[in-house]
């Protein structure tokens, strides 16, 4: 299968919003909701961990450049994130090239109502036991990992 995301940069589409030297932003199709927009390494790769020193500050600087122009001149709020999910096989909602979502907010917008209203039902607080097990886990793989 043809990365969709390589395609874009590769052909050079109108569809490129955004361009630097290591990153390109798109508008998300499919969307969640108006001004929903990605932020695309033109390298290809599938998690933020592959990216080198100046992919990745490429990318960052420009997330946070489009998150302060949603802030000024679309939305109160916006949403950041990326999705790191190899289990689920390649479709038109789903792309192995890793991208992230820069989503503006509004105050009980679609996405609130139709999903995140749910979220205080999922979410549960953290016992002892849990906080021993992550502190430990993250601990000793930060100590094995960092350079």
């Amino acid at each position: 299968m043809t990365c969709p995301f390589c395609e874009l940069i590769s052909k050079k589409t109108e569809r490129v919003l955004l361009e630097t030297k290591n990153s390109f932003v798109v508008l998300s199709s499919p969307k969640l909701m108006p001004g929903h927009l990605l932020a695309i390494p033109k390298r290809h790769v599938e998690r933020l961990a592959e990216l080198n020193h100046d992919e990745l500050q490429d990318i960052i600087s420009l997330t946070i450049k489009i998150q302060e122009f949603i802030l000024k001149e679309i939305a109160p709020g916006c949403d950041i994130c990326e999705h790191f999910r190899p289990f689920i096989p390649d479709n038109s909602f789903k792309v192995s090239h890793l991208h992230i979502h820069i989503r503006p907010r509004f105050l009980n917008d679609d996405l609130y109502k139709k999903s995140q209203i749910f979220e205080k039902d999922v979410f549960k607080n953290i016992d002892e036991q849990e906080f021993k097990k992550y502190s430990e886990l993250l601990s000793k793989y930060y100590e094995n990992n960092s350079n």
